[in-house]
């Protein structure tokens, strides 16, 4: 039973609630709803690219990203940052037309316009221990149609200029190919050996539901998201080698820091904290690769995006501008949403729950309880619940039986 008490002019109240009949009503509510896409608002977008002349752009290689992305909930108005350049468009309000128009230049619209951060700010090193002997990982063979995605993503990659040929490497790793969930192929490196030989690095990383927390009471909110953020710092002259990788056709390594390595996400968290320090805990949030700007008040928005933006141009930081979002009263923010009021549940992880079937295998359970995971701070004695789950996930079961009447 909830009980909620509250003084009145005649002493005090009292107001009971059944907990349970308040959550089979929630319930019945999510499923009743129909859930209808919102247009994604107030972001950077790239309309129909004109004929160029000479070789297309390439792609970024973190265009499918696992992380959520922010997203607004609201619809605005769509403009042009550049009168020379019409595919340079971005759905915003117009008190910040002007704004962005002159601050253009912190969005890399390809990797041309990503200088990277300069080596005297930082570079990734990696601190192999010296007593740990070199591994060179021998080359596995591939499929016809894996060898053609391996050779179109290292061709791209040298021509931005993110990998080089090597010669003599003391490590070596394989490339492995992930088929992407829309179409294609992702090439990963197997660093596993590489980061064996290095101490983790203990930097702290922010806690998620603390980011969404320090949102309550703010008027207006702006969502980024660094354009391919890994890839804009360099690896350290002397590790570089260490990065090498095996191809069909030949020895490369990474002259940007690349995915997989351990300490990775450690390093890029150290950057955001130690260039936005003024910034941090104030006006701006971030993780990792996503950065949030709030304001109080709309009068306070403009400057404390300007005081970000003078950060991210004298330190040569740049934007994604598909994956950006100024503005907005609302959005979603690591797959939480976030407003004025604070954070709250994502209807959509909500609902992909009460889609599941019932499980019958340790796997499902396992599954389950993953996704009841990510809302227990919107649940309460959530343990309560789950007990069941643990049960059923002890010694060796390979189906599970279902109690619950369906």
């Amino acid at each position: 039973m909830l009980l909620l008490k509250f003084p009145t002019l005649h002493g005090t109240s009292t107001m009971r609630g059944d907990q349970l009949g308040a959550r089979s009503c929630y319930a019945s509510a999510v499923k009743l709803t129909t859930h209808v896409p919102r247009r994604e608002a107030l972001s950077v977008t790239t309309a129909s690219p004109l004929p160029r002349v000479g070789p297309e752009q390439p792609k970024d290689p973190r265009e499918e990203s696992v992380t959520p992305q922010a997203e607004p909930v609201e619809d605005l108005e769509l403009v042009c940052l550049h009168d020379d350049l019409p595919d340079w468009q971005v759905r915003i309000g117009t008190f910040l037309i002007d704004f962005l128009r002159l601050n253009s230049e912190v969005f890399a619209w390809s990797y041309n316009d990503m200088p990277g951060i300069s080596p005297e700010i930082i570079s990734h090193r990696l601190s192999i221990n010296p007593a740990v002997r070199p591994v060179r990982q021998k080359r596995r063979a591939f499929d016809p149609e894996r060898y053609e995605a391996m050779k179109t993503e290292v061709e791209k990659l040298r021509s931005i200029g993110f990998i080089k040929e090597v010669d003599y490497p003391m490590w070596l790793a394989n490339v492995i190919m992930v088929r992407k969930l829309k179409k294609g192929w992702r090439m990963c490196v197997d660093y596993t050996n590489l980061n064996r030989a290095y101490p983790k690095d203990s930097f702290p990383l922010p806690r998620i539901d603390q980011l969404g927390d320090v949102t309550v009471g703010h008027a207006l909110l702006s969502f980024m998201d660094a354009y391919s953020g890994y890839n804009q710092i360099f690896m350290h002259p002397d590790d570089q080698a260490h990065t090498s990788f095996i191809t069909d056709r030949n020895l490369y390594c990474y002259k940007v820091m690349p995915f997989g390595l351990k300490n990775a996400g450690a390093t890029y968290q150290r950057l955001l904290n130690s260039l936005f320090a003024p910034l941090i805990g104030n006006t701006l949030d971030v993780y990792f690769d996503d950065m949030l700007v709030k304001s109080r008040t709309a009068d306070q928005h403009i400057p404390n995006i300007s005081a970000m933006f003078a950060i991210l141009k004298q330190y040569r930081m740049r934007l994604n501008p598909t994956k950006c979002a100024f503005g907005v009263a609302s959005g979603k923010f690591l797959g939480f949403m976030i407003s004025q009021r604070g954070i709250e549940a994502n209807l959509e992880n909500l609902q992909v729950i009460l889609d599941m079937k019932v499980p019958k295998m340790a796997k499902d359970i396992q599954t389950l309880s993953g996704r009841v995971a990510a809302l227990t701070r919107f649940i309460s004695k959530a343990t309560d619940p789950c007990a069941p789950f643990f049960k059923a996930l002890k010694g060796n079961k390979r189906s599970i039986t279902s109690t619950v009447n369906p």
